[in-house]
């Protein structure tokens, strides 16, 4: 399935590949911008449709796989995430990955929910979701995450959904105040996976 028909669908929410009617599902979802300290999160209706065709171009060059977070419940839309930084190593001629066209490792980031699908089994449902296309569908080797050094939630769920710390990047991005933030460093691997996995599914089903 390509990039721009994917789905991911659990018990919670769906990831429909990100379009442009998802604006203003997006903007509804991200009406608190005191929420989102430390994510660049779109505000408004000229800021969203920015972002969906930034995330839309970055779609068409083969670098992002974009999302929107649907909830199953209603069909709203809840928040965004994607894969991206997709590489494809360049494997010998002969090597039996030479020719596998799907990544070979990748980058989960951009996510943000809104306030009231923050602390609810949707963030870790979608990281199932994704890990499990990333692991299982792609076959990827790794996948890593990066976030704000000074987000200690966003590092604490990390942790507990079994990333290892690989380290931090200092004055890695530019952080969502203006300023060179240092990024904390984490991934999983494929040898890791069916641990994070069961970890994940007993987390996404705690009532």
């Amino acid at each position: 399935m390509s990039a721009d028909s994917l789905i991911l669908r659990g018990k919670h929410v769906r990831l429909e590949a990100l379009e442009r009617r998802h604006v203003d599902g997006l903007v509804a979802a991200a009406d608190d911008a005191a929420l989102y300290r430390w994510s660049p999160v779109p505000q408004g209706k000229a800021e969203a449709a920015g972002y969906v065709d930034t995330a839309l171009a970055w779609r068409d060059a083969g670098t992002a796989v974009p999302f929107a977070i649907v909830r199953m419940a209603d069909g709203v839309v809840i928040g965004s995430t994607r894969f991206w930084n997709l590489e494809r190593w360049i494997w010998p001629a002969g090597h039996p990955s030479h020719e596998r066209g799907d990544p070979d490792a990748c980058e989960i980031g951009y996510t943000w929910l809104s306030r009231a699908a923050i602390r609810t089994a949707a963030n870790t449902e979608a990281k199932l979701l994704m890990l499990t296309h990333a692991f299982e569908v792609w076959r990827v080797l790794r996948v890593c995450f990066h976030t704000d050094a000074r987000n200690e939630r966003s590092r604490a769920a990390l942790e507990r959904i079994g990333g290892q710390l690989e380290g931090i990047l200092r004055a890695h991005r530019m952080a969502a105040d203006f300023i060179p933030r240092d990024s904390v460093r984490y991934s999983i691997i494929a040898a890791e996976w069916p641990a994070v996995k069961a970890r994940l599914q007993q987390l996404a089903n705690r009532p």
